[in-house]
């Protein structure tokens, strides 16, 4: 197994074969270009993703810069902001992602089943010499033609097979699947895994089953949180060609991207009312061909009254330098905002103002520390949240649709 290491901002060189380096260039977890002067060299870069995954018979491993707690709350935080907090999961970072999660998960699980496994009713549904429950005369009929034995039922079971139960099971199933999970993790994962024998496992390529936080399950709640974190982050195995690729992957730019947008949504939604709108679809012509979403938009009164875009770093197509200020006036055009605002990962970008004279435009720039503790971090996205609010534009420009 060749392996390969490469910082979430970084590149590196590594020999490569030919087959090796087109599957890796193909794979999208990292770019992957040969070089022009020295034959078998490759030089790889991250794109966005950090965590590790496999690539035929290479391991990739993409180190973020963002430390691990930090980058987990995130995650946590946008799938659910009234569960998640600092304190949900505690990771041991010292030795990188994907130990520290692995870690994480069977020390969550286990605090779950210390009481034993949740148990619950399940609607059964099976044909039977013995009658249990209710007769499904409609299907009785159907498939017997009168005759009274076998009888089609359905009953409720008390059962262990239940969706908490699936959810833990599907996130071990998946973690053993990860590179550089280590070893006293696989054992302690493939024990759990075991206690879960009579629950059924997830079809591949499925959905995890829905379920609510209740006063039953509250026990088994910080589990299951961290068991959907590496559901969503793990990929099933699919194939390149004739390679094999499966991983343990965040997108960071969809990471903070999502954030910013309910963490926003939230407190304008709380201190301000109206109404915010994320992912909102809107077009920039009158024949409505040219299709947009912005991040979030915030209606007050029944019409837009602000509108931003998260970029976990500047985009800059080749040949597009500013290729997000571009896009927030075409934004702000649409939607009649004299206002726009970028909320960048700081770092990224520097907080600015530009004034866009001929629009009439003024595109605010903002930057957020994603290293601050949690607690601070969100502080730090209320105040924001709040000087948009304050800075909205309350009366929209004449000649969009949503004038009076």
């Amino acid at each position: 197994m060749t392996h390969i290491e490469v910082g979430e901002l970084g590149r590196s060189q590594h020999a490569l074969t030919d087959a090796q380096g087109r599957a890796l260039a193909r794979s999208g977890v990292v770019t992957a270009t040969p070089s022009a002067l020295t034959p078998g060299l490759w030089e790889v870069a991250a794109t966005g993703k950090v965590g590790v995954a496999r690539v035929g018979d290479l391991d990739v491993w993409i180190t973020p810069k963002l430390p691990i707690d930090r980058l987990l709350f995130l995650v946590g935080y946008a799938a659910d902001p009234t569960a998640w907090r600092d304190d949900t999961v505690h990771l041991d970072a010292r030795d990188g992602l994907i130990p520290a999660i692995g870690q994480a998960l069977w020390r969550q699980t286990e605090r779950a089943l210390r009481q034993g496994l949740l148990q619950g009713y399940k609607t059964v549904e099976e044909t039977s010499y013995v009658m249990r429950g209710r007769l499904r005369e409609a299907d009785q009929l159907r498939r017997h033609h009168g005759r009274v034995i076998p009888m089609e039922l359905r009953h409720d079971d008390f059962t262990v097979d239940i969706p908490e139960n699936r959810i833990l099971l599907a996130a071990l199933t998946r973690m053993l699947t990860v590179p550089r999970v280590d070893a006293e993790s696989r054992r302690r994962i493939g024990g759990l895994r075991m206690r879960l024998a009579e629950v059924t496992s997830l079809v591949s390529g499925g959905r995890l089953p829905a379920w609510r936080p209740s006063r039953l399950n509250q026990r088994y709640v910080p589990a299951l949180r961290l068991a959907e974190v590496v559901w969503r982050a793990t990929s099933p195995e699919h194939a390149l060609g004739h390679v094999p690729a499966s991983g343990f992957l965040f997108d960071l730019p969809k990471v903070f991207e999502a954030f910013v947008t309910v963490a926003m949504g939230e407190r304008l939604h709380a201190a301000h009312g109206g109404r915010a709108e994320p992912q909102f679809p809107c077009h920039l012509d009158e024949a409505r061909t040219v299709r947009m979403k912005p991040d979030l938009v915030w209606f007050s009164g029944g019409r837009p009254a602000a509108v931003l875009d998260a970029k976990y770093k500047r985009e800059s197509p080749s040949g597009y330098p500013n290729a997000d200020l571009y896009q927030l006036l075409a934004y702000c055009t649409t939607l009649g905002l004299a206002r726009g605002h970028l909320v960048y990962a700081k770092g990224a970008a520097e907080a600015a103002v530009h004034r866009i004279g001929s629009a009439g435009v003024r595109i605010h720039c903002h930057a957020l520390d994603l290293t601050l503790p949690p607690p601070q971090l969100l502080d730090s996205v209320n105040r924001l949240t709040d000087a948009i609010a304050a800075d909205a534009d309350m009366e929209p420009t004449i000649g969009n649709r949503w004038a009076g």
